[in-house]
């Protein structure tokens, strides 16, 4: 505790001050409802899936809502997280200008507008007319929905706050402020008196992504350009502890900065896994007894072992709070709690907040680690079953364990060793925040001046 106190803190204060890094946090917080329905839309959809309670849950919701109810799951996701990039990319831009003491509205626009500047106006599209072939090819004018999702989140967070810094400094430039007569509505005057510099900047961020794809990426868009940046690292690795911590450290590095990481290397990640999987699905259908000739990093390893209560093992964290700051959470437990049982924890990972709060950084980063270090040598010394099944995602902590395992104790063992080291791992975090928190109330409560 005096080592967090006395190293951590003061470098995370000093970096949670950050005009860019609180427009973040601002604007993800603000879209906590969003994220919130989002989530538990996805819950609603995919709770039919977990074996066990699975069938019993179906039956039920097809007889209060008939055969397609699981459309209301999708229509809420498809409004919601499925454009999460977009509400970012108008809160960060509206923050941010707000911090530099501008009204942020026609900031929120520009930058709104960059964005839609630099992403590709053509996708692949397959379609069938009616007695006919399918006819495959490239349509202007449709867009995936890959770019609007938490996929190119990262990429809308970083177009967001150039954007909204050229804005800024631009319409402080008196010469390229355009002033209207006195009897003019402030609202017109206002949107004219920015107009060259919002116009400025959507060229400025227009002519980057011309040159971009001439010069650098190959003629690929600036998000598909990231990620293929980002990604390509991983692509000859293979069945090995270095690659699953480099996984694991990627995809909790990206979530602190925002960006999906499931989504980004899922692309890498998913198709490799999965080939593993079902190479021990098919020797465990065969019978083969040695444990040894089964992958490790493979199918739902990461969704049974170290993904707790979704990405940082934050079922771990909710766990500590109940144990050391439950009055002091009680809100974000309320909410957290009944998502993260099942491997949602969006409402935690933005409403506490952990992304781009710096004082979670260490343990949402490390405990995966261990987490992913225990159950890969747990495995490969033959202390667990290796996975042999591939579970729903959403499947409850410790129940997975056992289910991807195919019914081996081992499997669930592991998984509550796991969670017990996150919990372990998280509680001294929860009693330092809770001491901050008091310490600085105790502050405000000495300077308020005192009324006689």
């Amino acid at each position: 505790m005096s080592f967090v106190d006395k190293y951590i803190m003061p470098f995370a204060n000093k970096l949670g001050n950050n005009r860019h890094l609180l427009a973040i946090r601002d604007a993800l917080v603000g879209m906590i409802a969003i994220t919130m329905i989002g989530s538990l839309s996805v819950l609603l959809t995919n709770l039919g899936q977990v074996p066990g309670i699975g069938k019993y849950y179906q039956n039920l919701m097809v007889s209060l809502f008939g055969e397609r109810w699981n459309t209301l799951g999708s229509d809420i996701w498809w409004g919601t997280l499925a454009f999460m990039t977009i509400f970012a990319v108008f809160g960060i831009a509206h923050k941010l200008a707000k911090s530099y003491g501008d009204d942020g509205f026609e900031a929120m626009l520009v930058a709104a507008a960059s964005f839609f500047v630099l992403i590709p106006q053509v996708a692949n599209v397959s379609i069938t007319p009616e007695g006919g072939e399918a006819v495959s090819g490239g349509m202007w004018g449709v867009i995936s929905w890959n770019y609007f999702n938490a996929t190119a989140l990262f990429t809308g967070i970083i177009v967001a706050i150039v954007a909204t810094e050229i804005f800024v400094r631009l319409a402080k430039v008196k010469y390229l402020v355009i002033k209207l007569p006195e009897g003019v509505p402030p609202a017109v005057s206002r949107s004219f008196a920015k107009l060259i510099p919002g116009m400025t900047t959507i060229f400025v961020i227009g002519l980057f992504g011309l040159l971009l794809r001439k010069f650098i990426s190959d003629g690929a868009y600036l998000n598909d350009w990231i990620n293929k940046v980002l990604v390509t690292p991983l692509t000859g690795a293979v069945d090995t502890m270095p690659f699953a911590i480099l996984v694991v450290l990627l995809v909790h590095g990206f979530w602190i900065l925002g960006l999906h990481g499931p989504n980004i290397l899922g692309g890498i990640t998913t198709p490799l896994m999965t080939k593993l999987g079902q190479e021990n699905v098919n020797m465990y259908a065969q019978g083969v007894k040695d444990l040894g000739e089964y992958n490790v990093l493979a199918g739902s390893f990461l969704d049974a072992f170290v993904y707790l209560g979704g990405s940082g093992a934050t079922l771990g964290l909710i766990i500590a709070m109940f144990i050391a700051g439950r009055k002091r959470n009680k809100q974000i437990l309320a909410l957290g709690t009944p998502p993260g049982i099942f491997q949602i924890n969006e409402p935690i990972l933005f409403g506490l907040p952990i992304v781009l709060n710096p004082i979670w950084f260490i343990p949402f980063i490390l405990g995966p680690i261990i987490m992913t270090v225990v159950a890969y040598l747990s495995i490969s010394l033959g202390l667990v079953h290796p996975v042999v099944a591939d579970i729903p995602w959403v499947t409850p902590a410790i129940v997975g364990g056992l289910l991807a395992t195919g019914g081996h104790i081992s499997g669930a063992v592991l998984a509550a060793v796991n969670l017990l080291i996150s919990v372990l791992i998280y509680l001294p975090f929860v009693i330092a925040v809770g001491r901050i928190e008091a310490r600085k109330a105790k502050e405000n409560t000495s300077t308020e001046p005192t009324v006689n």
